[in-house]
C-alpha cells in the first residue's frame, strides 16, 4: 500500500478543513493531532490554500498528512501538489486531476456515489474513492458497493459523525472524512481548541472500536 494512503488509513479519520481561518489553522491542527486525527484535507477553495497548506506542512512534518480537498481541475491539483498537498481529494469524478495526481506519485480520490463512478475512478488511476454525499445514501449503501467492489478503498464523507462513523467502518470503509462534525470552528474562535480534541478523540475511538468489532 501507498506509504501516504496506509497513514490515511492508519489514523482512520480525515479532518476536512473548510474556509479555516489563518490564526486557527495551526492550533486547530494540533487539537486534532492530540485527539489521534493526523490526516488534515484543506480544501482548495479556502483563501490562501496554498499558503496555508504550506504552513501545516512546515509545522507538522511528518507527523500529519496533509492534503487538499473540492479539487474540482488539475490545474488546481498540481498548484495544491506543488504547495506540499499529499494527497487530493474532488466531491467529483475528474479523470484529468486523477491523471495529473498520477503524474507527480500523489494519493488522490474522486467523489463517487455509484459502483460505475467508483470502478471508472479506480481504472483511472485513483488511489481510493470518496462515497460522497454519504449522509444522502448512509452505510448501507457503501457496504452494498464493497460487495463487488471489495478491491477499492472508500472513505465516506458528508454527515460523517461520532455517531455513524462506525457504521461505515463496519460496513468497509477504511476511512472516514468528516468536517463540521468533527471540527468546531465556534470553539476555535473562542481559543477552546480542547473540545476539538475531545471530539477527535471521540471519532478515532469509534473507528477503532468498529475495527476491533470487525
Amino acid at each position: 500500500m501507498n506509504e501516504t494512503l496506509s497513514r490515511l488509513a492508519d489514523t482512520g479519520v480525515v479532518a476536512v478543513l473548510r474556509g479555516v481561518e489563518a490564526d486557527q489553522l495551526i492550533g486547530i491542527t494540533e487539537a486534532l493531532r492530540e485527539g489521534g486525527v493526523t490526516a488534515v484535507e484543506i480544501t482548495a477553495d479556502t483563501p490562501g490554500v496554498a499558503e496555508k497548506l504550506r504552513e501545516v506542512t512546515g509545522s507538522f512534518g511528518d507527523e500529519v498528512v496533509v492534503g487538499t480537498g473540492t479539487v474540482l481541475d488539475s490545474e488546481t491539483a498540481r498548484t495544491t501538489l506543488m504547495a506540499g498537498a499529499e494527497f487530493v481529494v474532488s466531491p467529483s469524478l475528474h479523470e484529468d486531476v486523477i491523471e495529473t495526481c498520477n503524474r507527480y506519485g500523489a494519493v488522490t480520490a474522486p467523489g463517487v456515489m455509484t459502483p460505475t463512478e467508483a470502478i471508472r475512478g479506480y481504472e483511472a488511476g485513483a488511489d481510493f474513492v470518496k462515497v460522497f454525499p454519504a449522509k444522502t445514501v448512509g452505510p448501507s449503501h457503501l457496504g452494498a458497493m464493497k460487495g463487488p467492489l471489495g478491491q477499492i478503498p472508500m472513505m465516506p464523507t458528508g454527515g460523517v459523525s461520532p455517531d455513524n462513523a462506525g457504521d461505515y467502518v463496519e460496513a468497509g470503509a477504511f476511512a472516514v472524512g468528516a468536517g463540521g462534525a468533527l471540527v468546531d470552528y465556534d470553539a476555535a474562535e473562542r481559543g477552546d481548541y480542547d473540545e476539538i480534541t475531545e471530539t477527535a478523540r471521540e471519532f478515532t475511538q469509534v473507528v477503532e472500536e468498529a475495527r476491533s468489532d470487525g
